[in-house]
């Protein structure tokens, strides 16, 4: 299975790259940073669409088509609407939305050529529930949600459309953040691998089955429900 995988450098990507790399699959990873493994790569900024398409294109033609996409990039920008700059909230709002859709455009030439074609994507529970001082973030995610959810209707039949939901994960997604910001340090956040294991379920399901929400979250996740 040929498994083309945005943010594959690190986080939730990376830990999604390696389980299908151990479920004898071919993991294909665009992300504005080189990955720090072995893994077939291409660097793209999501903010180009011209670019995220011609990463896309490039790995698929390498591979020779592609079986599934899991676009697992995504940034934020905490604070108020007044305090944080334009370009900062409006670059959330490309990486996690309009480089989302780029990347499934460019890909669903092949994906409805597969046998099984598949698209992952990545909402947040902060696409269902609004939270202060997030407004980039929970726009960009709510956005997901909606894309998500047309795309299923619209690929019905054709391409398997699943939207994935995870909670707070233990990655370096916090990271340089203001400490308010950041998870305090009881908080129970969920390890990649275990997202990744539930994103591989819905890749593995047969033709004609399809998972098409799945939400996974820590046990004590404060976001949800």
């Amino acid at each position: 299975m040929n498994v083309l995988i945005t943010g594959g450098a690190s986080g939730l990507g990376a830990a999604v790259a390696r389980r299908i790399a151990d479920d004898g699959g071919r993991p294909l990873v665009i992300d504005l940073h080189p990955p720090k493994y072995d893994v077939e790569h291409m660097q793209a900024d999501l903010t180009d669409r011209a670019c995220a398409e011609r990463a896309v294109h490039s790995l698929a033609r390498q591979a020779g088509g592609l079986d599934a996409v899991v676009t697992a990039a995504g940034i934020d920008a905490c604070g108020t609407l007044a305090a944080i700059p334009a370009e900062d909230w409006e670059r959330v709002i490309q990486v996690n939305l309009l480089g989302t859709a780029a990347v499934v455009r460019a890909a669903l030439p092949y994906l409805v050529h597969a046998p099984n074609g598949r698209v992952v994507t990545c909402a947040s529970t902060l696409g269902l529930r609004a939270l202060s001082d997030a407004t980039a973030y929970c726009a960009s995610k709510f956005g997901v949600v909606g894309f998500s959810r047309a795309l299923a209707a619209e690929l019905a039949g054709q391409v398997g459309v699943t939207m994935l939901v995870p909670g707070g994960m233990d990655t370096a997604f916090f990271d340089g953040r203001d400490e308010q910001y950041k998870p305090g340090p009881d908080a129970q956040l969920n390890r990649p691998e275990n997202v990744a294991a539930a994103v591989a379920y819905a890749l593995a399901q047969p033709p004609g089955c399809e998972v098409r929400e799945l939400v996974v979250c820590p046990a004590r996740e404060p976001s949800w429900p």
